[in-house]
């Protein structure tokens, strides 16, 4: 096994390979972990029984993956990985604000996952839980190296393997007693399953900075449609999939999310190793994909200002660079781990869907794919150094989520009107779009009228 030698420049034609089905195990596997049956009890833990909690998953997860699939239709297309095409968006030092956040996320879901991971790994064994953090995430670190040939062959071995043991869990769990009405639809507490779809809907819209990372070495003449509904169909099937599975498991076993790994693994009996195998590859094949956006996200960050060679030296030093960082947050955060979950997963909202919403209104309404891709790498080149339609459009825009919001450390007005549901999603979406698609249009119209007349005059 090779090495990857790309980070962020083009994939030249001679170096693609693949077909849209291989996203298949990419994104199936990337939900067949813990950390997405966590998230499935988050409806559960605000009050909402069984079955409004599924559809709870269900409209949340059709709806964020529509996002979600067409960011990762973009891959074959360009040929780069996600984050530095938002430099054609908001111009090659705009870029480094959204950047800069999206590092926070592949860093707060890699020490979240690695919780995960390293709560199972210890139940299993006499092994303390921070030495555990340590032993995964330096398996995390030697798998990142290789990259992108390393990480599909990963979610193939994973998709496989989860989908056999994951069946024999799903009829395990649903034989367990459940209270009564959990079934029953009754009346719905619109407010809290407003809230429960937004939660879902982000874990779909946390995928969009690093989901063109896994297609962007598909040849360029796959077809847009095919990326689009195997990643979306992938995605959605494995989400709804385990957060069902999370959320009935939260109401047929008491205190399950204590230890979710060891708790799940239990069912298995004296089959129960093979259990903890899978929980603890899962995590460890979400946590490459974490460390590896990371690396991406922070090699895009610093190319404008250092014109750095990426050498096999330096990947290996940018990686573990990372790496600690997020070994840091992981040993931090071992206290309180769902409260942890709960508030990263919608602070990280609120930054994350204007950026999407900017990116796909600019690559599907305005250019319609069409993208100088060498001027992307040039501080000089047409994309400019700061575009301040979309900067502009970006902050608003997140200002404009705030009366909207629901955590547990800040409640909107608007949300508090609304009785606590948090729509802030839907704002996050729509005010960006306007905000960025009518100004950005008429620039557009300018620059191509302004070269039609210096074409002329030549």
């Amino acid at each position: 096994m090779k090495v990857e030698t790309r980070s962020i420049e083009y994939i030249p034609a001679e170096e693609r390979h693949g077909k849209a089905r291989d996203l298949f195990p990419i994104w199936f596997g990337a939900n067949m972990h813990i950390t997405t049956l966590v998230t499935g009890a988050l409806p559960i833990a605000l009050g909402l029984n069984l079955s409004w909690s599924f559809a709870a998953i269900i409209v949340g997860t059709l709806l964020g993956a529509i996002f979600m699939a067409s960011h990762s239709a973009q891959g074959p297309k360009l040929g780069i990985p996600q984050m530095i095409q938002s430099r054609a968006q908001f111009g090659i030092i705009g870029a480094i604000f959204p950047l800069f956040l999206v590092m926070f996320v592949y860093l707060g879901f890699f020490a979240s996952s690695g919780l995960l991971a390293a709560q199972t790994l210890s139940s299993l064994s006499s092994i303390d839980q921070t030495w555990s953090i340590l032993i995964l995430n330096v398996l995390c670190f030697v798998a990142t190296i290789y990259g992108y040939n390393l990480i599909h062959k990963m979610q193939k071995l994973l998709s496989w393997t989860s989908l056999i043991v994951y069946l024999v869990a799903t009829m395990i769990v649903f034989q367990l007693p459940l209270p009564s009405g959990s079934w029953t639809m009754g009346n719905i507490n619109l407010p809290v399953f407003l809230l429960a779809v937004s939660m879902v809907a982000t874990w779909q819209l946390a995928y969009a900075p690093y989901v063109a990372d896994y297609s962007r070495y598909l040849p360029v003449t796959t077809p847009t449609s095919q990326t689009f509904w195997y990643s979306y169909a992938c995605t959605s099937i494995g989400t709804i999939w385990m957060m069902s599975l999370g959320a009935t498991l939260t109401i047929a076993i008491p205190n399950v999310l204590d230890h979710s790994g060891g708790n799940l693994a239990s069912l298995f009996g004296g089959f129960a190793i093979i259990m903890f195998f899978i929980i603890i590859f899962g995590q460890l094949a979400i946590n490459v994909f974490n460390l590896y956006g990371a690396f991406m996200a922070t090699i895009t960050t610093i190319e404008p200002f250092i014109k750095l060679k990426v050498t096999p030296k330096v990947r290996v030093g940018m990686i573990f660079c990372v790496t600690v960082v997020g070994t840091v947050l992981c040993l931090l955060g071992q206290s309180n781990f769902l409260a942890f979950f709960l508030n990263f997963i919608f602070f990280i909202s609120y930054f994350l869907i204007p950026w999407t919403s900017i990116n796909l209104v600019d690559y599907y309404l305005l250019r319609h794919g069409h993208y100088n891709v060498k001027d992307i790498f040039d501080l000089n080149g047409q994309y400019g150094k700061v575009n301040w339609i979309a900067c502009i459009a970006f902050i608003v825009s997140i200002f404009a989520e705030i009366p909207f919001i629901n955590t547990s450390f800040y409640v909107g007005p608007i949300a508090k009107a609304f009785h606590g549901a948090d729509i802030a999603w839907v704002i996050g979406l729509v005010v960006p779009a306007a905000l960025y698609y009518f100004p950005m249009k008429k620039k557009l119209y300018i620059e191509k009228d302004t070269i039609e007349k210096v074409e002329k005059v030549q």
